[in-house]
């Protein structure tokens, strides 16, 4: 589905499991504990705000209800042409989707207000190429949001280092970001599905086959302890 540009890397979960990913996003935060730390940290109400590897969009209309202008950049074309649908349909007019990749967005010199970019290739060490563009966008005064997995604690997290044992550790991936500036929360966001076959579909396209089978052989229920962690930087 889709071409991808230049720099773009492989996030397989969204890119190969459309409908699945969508899924798992209206299972995430269900009781807004990550929206409120990062409405904590940056106000977007009348301002410019950059999704940054945005997918199908699925947070665009959310922010639009603020902000005066949304704009979500996403590598892979056909998930770009999803999220276009996604504002069409629910007649959003002040957001709109580009291709793009976060070592090359394609916006001018300190045009955003505020960056959100929730596992979206910003994972600790390898990234620079992307933060180097994130200063380049963000207008003074602006500030940059980023939500990845928290691999120290939770259940999930738990999952997480089972399945992705060769990623760096979590002290080494927050050593990264606390050394360059960026101020840590720690939230326990959760997630809760509506039913049991949609959490092992997700958990099936998060985790590699054996690690999401062993983990699935024995958490029962429909809810996970999900900890995450938003880092967050003003320019």
């Amino acid at each position: 589905m889709g071409r991808t540009v230049r720099g773009a890397i492989a996030s397989p979960n969204i890119w190969d499991h459309t409908a699945t990913y969508e899924l798992e996003n209206r299972a995430a935060d269900p009781d807004g504990r990550l929206w409120a730390a990062m409405e904590a940290r940056a106000d977007w109400s009348g301002r410019t705000v950059l999704d940054l590897g945005c997918g199908t969009g699925f947070h665009l209309p959310r922010f639009a209800e603020r902000a005066a202008r949304v704009i979500g950049v996403e590598p892979h074309t056909g998930l770009c042409q999803l999220a276009q649908r996604r504002l069409r349909t629910r007649a959003v007019t002040n957001a709109e989707v580009l291709p793009g990749a976060a070592q090359e967005i394609p916006l001018p010199d300190s045009s955003v207000d505020v960056v959100h970019a929730r596992w979206a290739y910003f994972f600790g060490p390898g990234c620079e190429p992307g933060l180097v563009e994130l200063d380049r966008v963000l207008r003074p005064g602006g500030t940059a949001l980023v939500i990845d997995n928290d691999g120290s604690r939770s259940t999930f997290g738990s999952w997480f280092r089972r399945g992705f044992a060769h990623l760096p550790a979590p002290a080494e991936i927050e050593r990264f970001w606390s050394i360059r500036g960026w101020t840590l929360d720690r939230v326990d966001m959760g997630w809760r599905f509506a039913s049991r076959a949609d959490l092992e579909a997700v958990v099936r396209i998060e985790l590699p086959p054996d690690a999401a089978a062993e983990v699935l052989r024995h958490h029962e229920g429909v809810e996970v302890d999900y900890a995450v962690n938003l880092w967050s930087r003003s320019r």
